[in-house]
């Protein structure tokens, strides 16, 4: 199964980057993830029509952080925001790691309960 990870910010540029780095050490590890970036005005719409597992807010719309999770947390995705460290020194590697560590925290919440 191919895990979604799609990637917000304000234009999608920077995010671009980030998840072209992310989507190569995934690649590198034979990870099964998609990851793909995206402008933050179009969240709704890309859930609605690709139902990504996981949403990554950049730094820069970690405002949006609350709103989001109170629209889509009940929904099962993991909704997180990228650290701005990594994000700064576009480290895929440390974000990609993080994302899999925080589904499998996740998945076995799900099942405790």
């Amino acid at each position: 199964m191919i895990r979604k990870i799609y990637l917000f910010c304000n234009a999608g540029m920077s995010t671009s980057l980030m998840a072209s780095k992310m989507q190569k050490v995934a690649d590198d590890h034979k990870i099964p993830v998609e990851v793909k970036a995206f402008p933050d005005g179009q969240i709704d719409k890309i859930v609605a029509e690709s139902n990504p597992d996981v949403i990554l807010l950049g730094p820069q719309v970690k405002y949006l952080y609350e709103k989001i999770t109170d629209k889509y947390g009940d929904s099962g995705k993991l909704i997180d925001v990228i650290d701005q460290e990594d994000y700064g020194s576009m480290n895929g590697e440390r974000v990609l790691k993080q994302v899999l560590v925080n589904l499998k925290k996740q998945e076995s919440e799900k099942k405790g309960k």
